[in-house]
């Protein structure tokens, strides 16, 4: 089973600032469009920010402007850098992975993390 190992969540203030990673293998990241979602318990998991192998990146309407995605290839890792954040991103966010054959932007997606806590309150 692939496991795709994230880091960076926790509690911080409004305003403040994360960075979540998470690191997939380098067979997965090298050819997966890697993605972050949240999902805040009792409502839908919610697509943050997605980011094909070639650097093409989509972002959610209510994070634009304020969360980044990137990706180190020579580390396998995705990165969410945060700012900006709002009580309303508390959630728990997942990477996942989405192989190169499905839709631009992906809607399905073949592996995922164990999700990480963000939590923002004063």
């Amino acid at each position: 089973q692939v496991q795709l190992v994230e880091s960076g969540g926790g509690l911080v203030q409004p305003g403040g600032s994360l960075r979540l990673s998470c690191v997939a293998p380098t067979t997965i990241f090298e050819i997966h469009r890697m993605a972050w979602h949240r999902q805040v318990p009792g409502k839908q998991r919610e697509l943050v920010a997605v980011m094909s192998s070639r650097g093409d990146t989509n972002y959610a309407d209510s994070v634009k402007g304020r969360f980044t995605i990137s990706r180190d290839n020579s580390k396998n890792t995705v990165y969410l850098q945060m700012n900006s954040l709002k009580p309303e991103d508390t959630a728990v966010y997942y990477c996942a992975a989405a192989r190169p054959l499905t839709t631009w932007p992906p809607r399905d997606y073949d592996y995922w993390g164990q999700g990480t806590q963000v939590t923002v309150s004063l």
